[in-house]
């Protein structure tokens, strides 16, 4: 086990680190977090390497599709097992699901051989959007709303910087996102600390790792309800991405972010993350969202 929450660009690759244990089945290790349950990006990232520990070396995986059953178990080792479901000539199917005595998540995924084509197009990158350095440091904005907690540092080892909602949060000197475009909307910079190998599986591994981390917030942001509050009980309930282009986890990302709708203790939330003009990757996910009278911040 871990002897942390990964802090650090090191940590977060021995997270990653997986063990086989028999053929198509290995075990992830846990780090030590305050959190009473499992982080559900630490779980994607993880299936994500288990399935690439399957495949052809020419394969890269387009789009994932995952359903969190459980939680997980923070103090628990996670057993994840492959399925190959296809191999065919350009395309990889497989499908992992990941127990702690019963099953806790289950993943789809589809890998590619890739090819050249002339159909390429993509959306516009949004703007106006500060750079990165301009813009606070999540866990300085975390400080500022919700008082200093050391759950803002369970993820230190991604250098995320708030970069604007159009609820008008955060410093005053970064943009408003205009709502008549979308009336709940937030965006952030992401990246790792540190340099990552040049391994096609990491970089997306640890997309994946990142996306979940603010992407169900976005379904809070038009409302007087704040999403880290302990009037709200949240839960990532599924969550989906599809990889278009190569894209590197240690440069700067833009995540741009939006909530389509809110409605029956639901929230979902779709993303687009952006890196040098190029649409990288798309996510979307539905979690709970739920108004309680009161819930401890650790749950």
């Amino acid at each position: 086990m871990l002897e942390v929450m990964p802090k650090t660009t090191s940590e977060l690759l021995d997270l990653l680190d997986l063990t086989e244990t028999s053929p198509d089945v290995f075990s992830g290790s846990q780090p030590d977090t305050i959190m009473q349950r499992t982080y559900g990006g630490q779980v994607m990232a993880q299936a994500i390497v288990a399935a690439y520990k399957t495949l052809p070396e020419d394969r890269r995986m387009h789009s994932m599709h995952a359903f969190f059953l459980r939680p997980g178990n923070a103090h628990v080792p996670i057993t994840y097992k492959a399925s190959r479901l296809r191999d065919g000539r350009t395309f990889s199917t497989r499908r992992v699901d990941a127990s702690q005595e019963k099953d806790i998540f289950g993943m789809s995924a589809s890998f590619h051989h890739m090819e050249d084509s002339r159909l390429n197009h993509q959306d516009e990158l949004p703007s106006p959007t500060p750079p990165p350095e301009k813009c606070p440091r999540l866990v300085d904005f975390m400080n500022a709303a919700y008082g200093e907690h050391p759950m803002w540092h369970e993820w230190d080892a991604l250098d995320v910087r708030f970069a604007g909602d159009s609820a008008g949060n955060g410093s005053p000197k970064l943009p408003k996102i205009p709502v008549h475009s979308h009336k709940s909307h937030m965006r952030v910079w992401i990246k790792t600390q540190d340099k990552l190998p040049d391994d096609n599986a990491i970089h997306q591994a640890i997309l994946a790792y990142a996306s979940d981390l603010t992407l169900l917030s976005v379904t809070t942001v038009p409302h007087s309800v704040a999403f880290m509050s302990t009037k709200i009980q949240t839960a990532s309930i599924d969550h989906a991405m599809w990889f278009h282009r190569q894209g590197r986890a240690d440069e700067w990302l833009l995540y741009d972010m939006i909530s389509p709708s809110a409605s029956h203790a639901l929230g979902y939330g779709t993303g687009r993350l952006f890196q040098d003009g190029k649409l990288i990757a798309s996510c979307a996910q539905e979690g709970l969202v739920r108004e309680v009278e009161n819930r401890p911040i650790l749950s």
